[in-house]
């Protein structure tokens, strides 16, 4: 028999609907990843410009095909179940790689496209992120970017992270970390508080001063600091108690207490003598600052140009 005939032999065998039941599926693929990315069907749908009804019935007939429940659907909108997620991260990288690879055949391999979901600290995503992300999708007219800011740690899986800036030392993983610098652990106050209770020399004389504490922040600064080598913690009378660093700051301009933050969130404040910093030879160690993703190989191309983008710049500003 030809390699031709052969060839006609081998795809009689495959059934009729061969290429339309693939198509569907990455069709099917796409509309559920529209809606674990909006939240819920109907946001899902109006991001897909489709009926309601036509999408919950691809996801509906998706998890028939598959034999297994992908979602949840509660008041709160949508929860994936665990062969959700391991499903969702498959079709993510498949339809990735798929549009890769249509974009290398068609000569148009090196144009970015698709979305780019990237987190970081309030503070410090406005201050230092946000201008750098601003002209990288100039860059990239095609790319569509997601900055979420928060002052707590997202999940990277959970919450369709491609890249997140940390503060702090990082808990060990298979997450791939990249330093960018360290900001300072600072403790300051007003001017007027200090005429008034006086200028702390020496750490111990914090427990006799008003303090500011601020809980919220997955690196709210301790009250550390280093003599002689040695690490040590003291602490000044609670005052005032707040869950923003916004908040924690204005109360220390206003003169309730001491405070204690991280360096790039009060600079406007120290340049422009509203805060003054205290206690700087016991100051500890700087906290690392690094650029993360997930264990991705090869890493998407969005990704790894976005990378290549604000690292660089990142570790320009913040070089001491």
């Amino acid at each position: 028999m030809s390699e031709t005939n052969r060839v006609s032999c081998h795809f009689r065998n495959f059934p009729l609907n061969f290429r339309k039941d693939t198509m569907d599926r990455f069709e099917a693929m796409s509309v559920l990843l529209a809606v674990v990315d909006a939240g819920s069907l109907s946001a899902g749908a109006r991001r897909l410009h489709a009926p309601l009804a036509t999408v919950s019935r691809r996801v509906a007939d998706l998890e028939k095909h598959l034999g297994v429940h992908l979602v949840r659907r509660t008041r709160r909108g949508l929860t994936l179940t665990d062969e959700g997620r391991s499903f969702v991260a498959a079709s993510r990288r498949i339809l990735e790689e798929l549009d890769a690879a249509e974009r290398q055949a068609s000569g148009d391999y090196g144009a970015l496209r698709g979305g780019l979901h990237v987190t970081a600290p309030i503070a410090f995503g406005e201050r230092h992120l946000l201008p750098i992300a601003l002209e990288f999708l100039k860059e990239q007219p095609d790319i569509n970017l997601r900055l979420t800011l928060a002052d707590r740690q997202l999940s990277l899986a959970d919450e369709h992270v491609d890249v997140a800036l940390r503060i702090g030392h990082l808990a060990d993983s298979a997450l791939i970390a990249t330093r960018v610098g360290a900001v300072r652990r600072v403790i300051c106050a007003s001017p007027d508080y200090l005429a008034h209770r006086g200028v702390p020399r020496q750490p111990e004389d914090l427990s006799q001063h008003d303090g500011i504490s601020f809980q919220g922040f997955a690196t709210a600064p301790e009250w550390r600091y280093r003599r002689d080598g040695a690490a040590f913690t003291i602490e000044p009378r609670p005052k005032f108690a707040v869950n923003t660093t916004e908040a924690a700051i204005q109360a220390a301009i206003a003169g309730i207490g001491i405070i204690r933050v991280l360096s790039y969130q009060i600079s406007d404040q120290l340049r422009s003598g509203a805060l003054h910093e205290l206690l700087t030879d016991f100051a500890p160690e700087p906290l690392p600052v690094n650029v993360i993703h997930g264990p991705v190989d090869p890493l998407p191309l969005k990704v790894r140009c976005f990378l290549d983008w604000i690292v660089p710049s990142l570790r320009t500003q913040l070089a001491y």
